[in-house]
């Protein structure tokens, strides 16, 4: 099998690229070399993905099996289309790693693998979208359905659609399951987004690689939600961050309405809690039903750990920042109580 990564230096890039190899495949990863180091054993090519000529000597490099594109989250959908276009005679097929934003109901409803998409042409520019007052939909969900289209309208039913929601694992630059290790290693009492049974479906990195392989590999073709179809509670995936840190802290559990109250901004300040009821009700079954298999979230924990007792942060990246609630916020909230 022989496959080209756009992308392939860092995170899932990165693990698609190690497991790729694993299995023995051929691999080439193009990207700008800015961003991480190749994976040995990979032929690296250089080159910018919005420039024509350097699509079009990315182009005689091949042909390849599959392309996975694992570094269109910036990209305007016209420039996904430069790039769909330019390979179109030297790939069978093509996997694009999206995201469940590109869901009209996102994050409000429960969602589906058929659920209606955002509305986004496929050439359109990176202005084009916006973001709803509550922050749903986004100007990012509008660009990566575009982006999607950008796609089908070259490779059709060559090419398939992966609708992460969160990926966890080790090598994370974005900081949201690091910055709960942290905070449970440092101890004490500390907020915890209520109802402590809340379930949420993070994935696992080394599954969504290994599915985006599974998927390069294979006839099928449209798009699938790429959650964690178990989940764990947020109570439990707090009690994991606790042990593995071997922490004596406390969570103390705050209901939504107290945190709103006290301008705690979701999805980030206490990264994986946001109130809209869709948020963790994507349904997985097609994924499944297609190889999708998910490791316990304890064990993205443990992992994630090690990692960074090992390794500590990843690339910089400016959403690490983003992450978690300062120590004086949390003080105050939890003296309000």
């Amino acid at each position: 099998m022989r496959i080209l990564v756009i992308g392939g230096t860092w995170f899932l890039g990165k693990s698609i690229t190690e497991q790729a190899l694993a299995r023995g495949w051929d691999v080439s990863t193009f990207n700008r070399g800015r961003s991480g180091r190749d994976v040995g054993g990979v032929q690296p090519i250089r080159g910018d993905r919005t420039v024509r000529e350097d699509l079009e000597r990315l182009a005689g490099h091949g042909p390849w099996d599959a392309v996975i594109d694992t570094s269109s989250s910036d990209l305007a959908p016209r420039d996904v289309l430069l790039s769909t276009a330019a390979l179109e005679e030297v790939a069978r097929r093509w996997v694009h790693i999206s995201t469940v934003s590109v869901y009209e109901g996102w994050p409000h409803q429960p969602l589906a693998d058929d659920s209606p998409l955002l509305e986004c042409a496929a050439d359109a520019d990176e202005t084009f979208g916006y973001t709803g007052e509550d922050g749903s939909p986004t100007s990012y969900g509008f660009q990566k359905a575009g982006g999607e289209r950008a796609v089908s309208a070259v490779f059709g039913q060559a090419a398939v659609f992966l609708r992460p929601g969160v990926i966890l694992g080790p090598g994370e630059y974005v900081g949201r399951l690091p910055w709960w290790l942290n905070r449970a290693r440092r101890g004490g009492r500390f907020v915890a987004p209520a109802p402590a049974g809340q379930r949420i479906q993070p994935v696992d990195v080394r599954d969504v690689a290994e599915f985006a392989l599974a998927q390069a590999a294979s006839a099928t073709s449209g798009g699938f939600n790429v959650t964690h179809p178990q989940g764990i509670t947020f109570e439990g995936f707090l009690n994991e961050c606790l042990t593995v840190t071997d922490s004596t802290g406390t969570p103390v559990w705050v209901v939504p309405e107290v945190l709103v109250e006290q301008g705690v901004k979701q999805w980030t300040e206490l990264p994986l809690w946001r109130t809209h009821a869709g948020v963790w009700a994507v349904d997985s079954a097609g994924a499944v039903a297609a190889g999708l298999r998910c490791r316990p979230i304890a064990e993205t924990i443990r992992d994630t750990w090690a990692w960074l007792a090992r390794d500590g942060r990843p690339v910089d990246h400016p959403r690490w920042a983003e992450h978690g609630i300062a120590p004086e916020k949390e003080a105050k909230i939890l003296a309000s109580l």
